[in-house]
């Protein structure tokens, strides 16, 4: 909408307050759903707009494609282990665009959690020390301030460079991190991103599946739904409406020693704390796009006894209709 106003603005500020006339008279539309506008533009003559509600607007602003362009799916997943283990990461770029890009992109992956912690997207030079501090964090650096960083102190943290796609430093243990199948099926999918955006795009899913964006985004909720996705089976409310959530019984109930070695540890962070507090203290039920795919999962629950990689591919092809093709 904004794009279009200074479009108008422009040519002449007269022409902005008719479109937002027609813009206000036009019902506000539900995620995912269109509006048309007609308007006038002098050269151009009558147009219809139309304008589309993003489905999930928490990608409005996030680019992953810089993440690809700059790392291997590997080093990817090795990432958001660290992050979702709550690790202190450090990005070193030439670009600050480079660095803006992929820290918010690699935050967003987190989704349905949120990083809790110090977010520093660009850290100025001057401020380099917070490096030194023994939470966690997420900061960027531009790679002029390489060497002042390999002189500090830093305490065990992951330092990636997203010019070469390599780690300067990191603990060693990233490829253990998350539960070894569907490390794997969140490899493979992420592999195959391009083959399956293009088959998708021949169907007749919906739009926002067809980019990239919706695709990654989709891999990661998949791999939450597999892990964490029948948690408010283990949320109990008292007679005084108080809702608390059974920790033991939650982590127990997986079938999966894997899955449940990391359950032990990622429930320990302050991600994970935050997300169950969230939904402790609702009045209602929480209903984005993670509940949504979490209904559908409890619904298959009795189809879903087998792990690892089909599972997780099948159960992203309930939603994105192509990955049925697989298998």
């Amino acid at each position: 909408m904004l794009d279009e106003v200074e479009r108008r603005r422009g040519i002449s500020a007269a022409l902005v307050y008719p479109f937002m006339r027609s813009l206000m008279e036009s019902p506000f539309p539900a995620p995912g759903k269109t509006i048309k506008v007609k308007t006038f533009l002098p050269g151009a003559g009558n147009e219809v707009l139309e304008l589309r509600r993003p489905m999930d607007s928490r990608l409005e602003h996030v680019d992953f494609e810089c993440l690809f362009t700059c790392l291997s799916v590997r080093q990817l997943i090795r990432i958001f282990a660290s992050l979702l283990l709550e690790r202190r990461v450090i990005f070193v770029a030439d670009k600050l665009s480079t660095l803006s890009s992929c820290s918010h992109a690699v935050v967003a992956l987190l989704y349905p959690f949120s990083w809790q912690h110090t977010f520093i997207p660009v850290l100025p030079a001057s401020m380099i020390d917070i490096v030194c501090c023994p939470t966690p964090f997420l900061v960027g650096l531009l790679s002029s301030s390489l060497p002042k960083l390999k002189e500090l102190p830093v305490e065990e943290a992951l330092m990636v460079n997203l010019g070469s796609d390599r780690f300067i430093r990191q603990m060693d243990d990233e490829d253990t991190l998350l539960p070894r199948k569907l490390q794997a099926a969140l490899e493979q999918a992420l592999e195959r991103k391009n083959e399956l955006i293009s088959q998708d795009s021949d169907s007749d899913s919906d739009d926002e599946c067809n980019t990239l964006n919706g695709l990654v985004s989709e891999v990661f909720i998949r791999f939450f739904v597999e892990t964490v996705g029948h948690y408010s089976l283990f949320l109990t409310q008292s007679e005084k409406g108080e809702r608390a959530f059974q920790r033991e019984a939650f982590r127990k109930s997986v079938a999966s020693k894997s899955i449940r070695r990391f359950l032990e540890v990622f429930m320990e962070s302050q991600m994970f704390a935050g997300f169950i507090q969230d939904r402790e203290l609702r009045k209602c039920r929480a209903k984005g796009l993670f509940e949504q795919r979490v209904e559908q999962y409890l619904e298959e629950l009795p189809d879903t006894e087998q792990s690892g990689m089909n599972k997780f591919l099948r159960g992203l092809g309930n939603k994105m209709k192509f990955l049925h093709k697989k298998n």
